[in-house]
């Protein structure tokens, strides 16, 4: 009896050893939580979590667009809601039902839906919200709801310990792009500001500073030199390449813009 329940025990070990190399071969695939069809968590990095969700945008069709979650102490600094009330409502339930993880904190990278289409959600839900000062004044002139704290330049904040620099430093995806940086972490959020690497493009440029993006990057990049981790608003996530593959796409659009003279 005792062989047998060796072997069972021996023949255990054995298998979680694969499964745990599987795990290890496989890296971000099973680092994501399905929430449903249209909603999913990746952790990238201890309590970091990009969270994407999948709308039907006009012109673009079924589309995935990223946030960032970063949980500490059963509390959520939400990046970016999801793109409409009901997947924000989703979300929020999915973190406390699921996680024991309640949404406390949002911060609003620029006034695009897939920025703010959740932020009417959250703030019934009495949670309070950071934005740039030139986010409000957009939201303002076209009646969006508006963040209750906001800010010129930079905000720096205390989340649970972790410090946080929200900062806006030029025009680019839009006219009040900003970007979130996690220094302990060297994770930056640069949302639509930022390209992945498989962009050929630019995205949808109805609203950009196309003139200004290329400098405004390269203000980030001399800012945070220290960077691990980089989440574009839409795509897959990387490392610091995509602050200089973003600005080889502006530049290639304004060569391209000269030479067709519009």
């Amino acid at each position: 009896m005792n062989r047998v329940f060796i072997k069972v025990i021996g023949y255990l070990f054995v298998c979680i050893f694969i499964f745990q190399g599987v795990l290890l071969a496989q890296g971000e695939k099973d680092s994501t939580i399905i929430v449903n069809e249209d909603i999913r968590l990746i952790r990238i990095k201890n309590s970091f979590y990009i969270h994407t969700s999948w709308f039907n945008f006009p012109g673009f069709g079924r589309y995935p667009s990223n946030g960032l979650i970063f949980i500490k102490n059963g509390k959520a600094l939400l990046i970016d809601t999801l793109v409409s009330n009901d997947q924000t409502n989703q979300m929020y339930n999915f973190l406390k039902e699921s996680m024991n993880v309640e949404i406390t904190k949002v911060i609003v990278g620029h006034y695009h839906d897939d920025c703010m289409g959740g932020l009417e959600y959250l703030q019934k839900q009495g949670i309070p919200s950071i934005s740039c000062e030139l986010t409000k004044k957009k939201c303002k002139e076209l009646g969006l709801p508006i963040p209750s704290l906001t800010f010129t330049d930079k905000m720096i904040i205390d989340f649970e310990g972790q410090q946080v620099i929200c900062q806006y430093f030029g025009g680019g995806h839009t006219v009040d792009n900003i970007v979130v940086y996690f220094p302990k972490d060297h994770v930056l959020f640069g949302g639509c500001l930022i390209r992945s690497k498989k962009a050929k493009g630019l995205g949808n440029i109805k609203d950009a500073v196309i003139d200004q993006w290329d400098a405004t990057i390269e203000k980030v990049k001399n800012e945070y030199k220290d960077i691990d981790y980089i989440i574009p608003g839409h795509g897959h996530y990387g490392n610091k390449d995509l602050l200089r593959h973003t600005i080889n796409l502006v530049e290639k659009h304004k060569k391209t813009k000269s030479k067709t003279g519009s």
